[in-house]
């Protein structure tokens, strides 16, 4: 093979062969024996997410089974840890081939260290998936998770205070506030939430009920600063969050509890009668009850967020791109990397992440195939969705620079810790866009 290889090189520089034929040569002779020693580096987020691990670890074998001369060798992590090592490698030209991103990270778009996507195949994914992830006219990310706000409730603590969730599955919301009240007459949380770890969840309190007010036009001319924050309709809604929030909606570790920690403050203890989460929920909550699951025969029920008063759209909601692969501009096998992306975006796919992490995903999908141990709650879910009118994207993943910063600092933590008054959460977006 040694000799091969030298005479093959001998020619192409004798010019009898021109170069790209000797290489081609070259490649048919000794592929197998090349193509084995393509490994694929993978880091990814969800390494205590058992449901996703799983479907991942999956899609892994089922590539690996159709391209025998390649290999994927996953690399699992939390969130925070990701981020930090992704950080470390980037910068000295050593990340993976394929890494776990969100949307809201332009950064590494800004900066080109991604490779451009436009080879996958798109026909298999939602549009609005495709244009969540690019940026000046190029798609960046392959879009695995969406996810929507819901009001995940215990239905027996519910039905202990004496309320019903009614037929439209929505509270109104002198109800919502009633029901934060008896909630806290009997001792216990009425919300958990917690953004110890996280920039986004505490937010959701305020988007959600924005988007309500204004509906999907108004509320998105408010993000880009075409709507003034001094419009009376947001101070109107600020005011009645805050009312919420005044009569103890949260808990009093609210700040400093991490996501993971409000799922089981949720469903295990000391127990909230609601959590405000990301459909995600299902990728914690679903896990055996020893590994920070709910615990078995849990009465959890959905209801959608209250409406808001004289609001232009009570069944508008946030549908938001979440955990989503994306390709190293640097990789070292960029073809291999997205044919590995391309395997996984099929329908048939995307119903198993359906079926197997019951949370929706930018593949597009037919939710009337799904079945298994887990359907009942998949209808629950969409059922809770029904006639919804949905704005794409989390004000994290739309925002940039001091809005979105001003953003995370006042409706991610201050404003729903109590600790900024409505007048200045107001004041203070508004500056930020000036």
């Amino acid at each position: 093979m040694n000799r091969l290889w030298h005479s093959l090189a001998a020619v192409a520089r004798r010019g009898t062969l021109g170069v790209s034929t000797a290489v081609v040569a070259l490649a048919l002779l000794v592929g197998p024996a090349l193509a084995s020693a393509q490994e694929v580096t993978l880091w990814t987020h969800w390494a205590a997410e058992k449901i996703k691990r799983e479907f991942v670890e999956d899609a892994i074998r089922q590539f690996e089974a159709a391209n025998p001369g390649v290999r994927i060798k996953a690399s699992w992590y939390e969130k925070t840890a990701l981020y930090a090592a992704l950080k470390t490698a980037l910068r000295a030209g050593q990340g993976p081939d394929i890494f776990y991103a969100e949307p809201d990270q332009v950064e590494y778009m800004e900066n080109g260290l991604l490779l451009d996507l436009s080879g996958l195949n798109w026909n298999n994914i939602e549009p609005w998936a495709r244009e969540i992830w690019s940026y000046k006219g190029k798609p960046y990310g392959f879009p695995l998770e969406a996810w929507t706000v819901e009001v995940y409730y215990n239905q027996k603590m519910l039905q202990d205070i004496g309320m019903t969730v009614p037929a439209s599955r929505q509270f109104d919301a002198a109800q919502f506030l009633d029901l934060t009240r008896k909630a806290k007459a009997k001792g216990w949380t009425p919300m958990s939430l917690g953004v110890g770890d996280r920039p986004f969840p505490g937010a959701h309190l305020t988007h959600e009920a924005l988007l309500e007010k204004l509906g999907t036009d108004d509320y998105g001319r408010l993000l880009q600063g075409k709507l003034p924050w001094t419009d009376p309709r947001v101070a109107d809604t600020l005011r009645y969050l805050r009312t919420l929030i005044d009569a103890g909606l949260l808990p009093t570790s609210f700040t400093s509890m991490k996501l993971g920690e409000a799922h089981t403050y949720f469903h295990t203890n000391p127990g909230a009668l609601t959590f405000l989460s990301g459909s995600f929920y299902t990728s914690r909550a679903f896990n055996p009850p020893d590994k920070g699951g709910q615990p078995a025969g849990f009465p959890l029920g959905i209801m959608r967020f209250p409406a808001m008063t004289n609001a232009a759209c009570n069944h508008c909601k946030t549908m938001a791109v979440g955990g989503s692969y994306v390709v190293n501009a640097t990789a070292k096998y960029p073809r291999e990397a997205v044919s590995f992306l391309n395997s996984m975006a099929t329908p048939a796919n995307g119903n198993r992440w359906l079926e197997a992490v019951l949370v929706q995903t930018g593949i597009k999908t037919d939710a009337s195939k799904i079945s298994g141990p887990y359907a009942g709650y998949f209808r629950e879910l969409a059922a809770a969705n029904v006639g919804a009118k949905y704005f794409f994207g989390l004000p994290s993943q739309v925002l940039q620079g001091k809005a979105k910063e001003a953003f995370t600092q006042i409706f991610n933590n201050a404003f729903p810790a109590g600790s900024i008054s409505v007048d200045d959460a107001v004041r203070q977006m508004a500056a930020a866009y000036q």
